[in-house]
């Protein structure tokens, strides 16, 4: 049996921040670099990235030898104590992180050791190369790499499946450099910067050397001795208010847009359609939204989906609140691809093999190169927390679509992928999710618009 090393970090600069991972897999008998890769990966947290780099090494040595044993090496001594299975883990977003990585290879050929910083210097170069990349608006290029890939000339290359001429370490290398099979799950980030009390009490400790507490780990890139991020406490003051000891949360009131000519027929209606506007009906509901928002009196900003329904229904409630309305194009809704303007049994009809692949798994694509569902949710992780750090404390109105705001329902629940076909949302409903400075966040639904009348 083959025996490897993943060595895997990430690093985000602001915590969240620009984030990305490196990773790297050896020879355990010759030394040598069989497979290495880094990626920018938007907005995140020093802990997704960590979990990605572990995501992307893993992988890695499952393509080049299925059957290998690994042994994998960080300085993330809370992804390391987790995956060991000695420390729980509850932040919502690293739990799914948490289990893909389980499922990646069978548990009893995986095990972890926690070595210091200065030990994980090739996967911590890769992740500041993919981080430098971002920065300049370019994606990560091993051949630019300081620390580029070299294969051994006796090692052996699984072949691919039956018809697939690509060997096993080229497309260990592809899946790194791309990120190919990341859920939806995976990609969410926690909002993690900021420790409570008693986390930061437990850091110091491990830090110190002095306790091996559960619950606090991982140190931040570019210092040495860094309070690490850690799984947090379940929230037990839900709604809209938060803990004193928090501060106030920034609160995202989400918004559905009001009726279009092709809501009522339950048509699929994305990002790559027709941009239908609103009905006669939608300003209507538009409307009552508005004035409903106005006697709570709680908005303070308003954020919209660039497309046309999302546009017109946050003029119509910003009249009501003389707010204005900011766009960001990470709220628009999924592309459904050839599926835009069809009802559901229309596509059943025309493309059931998609139809069918797209409801059994978040990464498949509807029919003409649509948006998967793994997708929407690293745009809407990405924005939730580009806007979380733009609205700390704040309470923000999102005009947005039925996808994005169920997608931000089941983040912050750290409800799995299929949690989105078992939530139905009215036009013009409202919900609202409120985040915390611990990372915790909770969840407020209304789904209904009878309380707008």
């Amino acid at each position: 049996m083959r025996e490897f090393i993943v060595e895997a970090d990430g690093g985000s600069r602001g915590n969240p921040g620009p984030a990305g991972y490196g990773a790297v897999v050896i020879d355990t008998a010759t030394g040598e670099t069989l497979a290495e890769a880094a990626e920018h990966i938007g907005i995140a947290t020093n802990n997704v990235a960590e979990y990605r780099g572990l995501l992307a090494g893993l992988r890695a040595a499952r393509e080049l030898d299925p059957s290998a044993q690994v042994h994998v090496r960080m300085d993330s001594k809370l992804v390391v104590e987790q995956m060991s299975g000695r420390w729980k883990i509850k932040h919502p977003d690293l739990k799914p992180l948490a289990m893909e990585a389980s499922r990646v290879l069978p548990p009893d050929r995986v095990t972890y050791e926690w070595i210091p910083r200065e030990r994980n210097k090739h996967a911590d170069r890769l992740a500041n190369e993919a981080m430098d990349a971002g920065s300049r608006g370019e994606q990560w290029d091993a051949s630019a790499s300081t620390a580029a890939l070299k294969r051994p000339a006796t090692a052996p290359e699984p072949s691919g499946p039956p018809g697939d001429a690509t060997s096993g370490a080229a497309r260990a290398r592809a899946a790194l450099a791309t990120g190919r099979g990341v859920s939806a799950d995976q990609l969410g980030s926690p909002h993690a910067g900021v420790k409570s009390d008693a986390d930061k009490r437990a850091a110091r400790a491990v830090a110190s050397g002095t306790a091996a507490t559960p619950g606090s780990s991982a140190a931040t890139p570019g210092s040495p001795a860094a309070t690490p991020a850690t799984s947090t406490p379940a929230i037990s003051t839900p709604g809209w208010s938060s803990a004193p000891d928090l501060g106030a949360p920034a609160t995202f009131v989400l918004l559905r847009h009001g009726e279009t000519p092709l809501t009522p027929q339950k048509r699929f209606s994305g990002s790559g359609g027709t941009d239908p506007s609103l009905s006669d009906v939608g300003r209507e509901q538009a409307e009552r939204a508005g004035a409903a928002l106005a006697r709570r009196g709680t908005i303070q900003a308003i954020v919209a989906s660039p497309l046309a329904r999302t546009r017109e229904t946050a003029g119509i409630v910003a009249a009501h609140l003389g707010l204005d309305v900011a766009v960001d194009d990470g709220l628009r809704e999924t592309d459904f691809g050839a599926w835009e303007g069809l009802t559901f049994g229309e596509v059943r009809e025309r493309h059931p093999d998609d139809l069918n692949a797209w409801l059994a798994d978040p990464e498949a694509r509807p029919t003409g190169g649509g948006e998967s569902f793994a997708a929407t949710a690293t745009r809407i992780a990405a924005t939730r927390d580009k806007l979380v750090a733009a609205y700390a404390g704040r309470t923000v109105l999102l005009v947005t679509h039925v996808t994005p705001i169920k997608t931000f329902v089941r983040l912050a629940l750290g409800a799995p992928p299929e949690s989105l076909f078992r939530m139905e949302l009215s036009a013009a409903s409202l919900s609202a999710v409120a985040y915390y400075a611990d990372g915790n966040a909770s969840v407020r639904l209304f789904n209904d618009t009878s309380h707008l009348r």
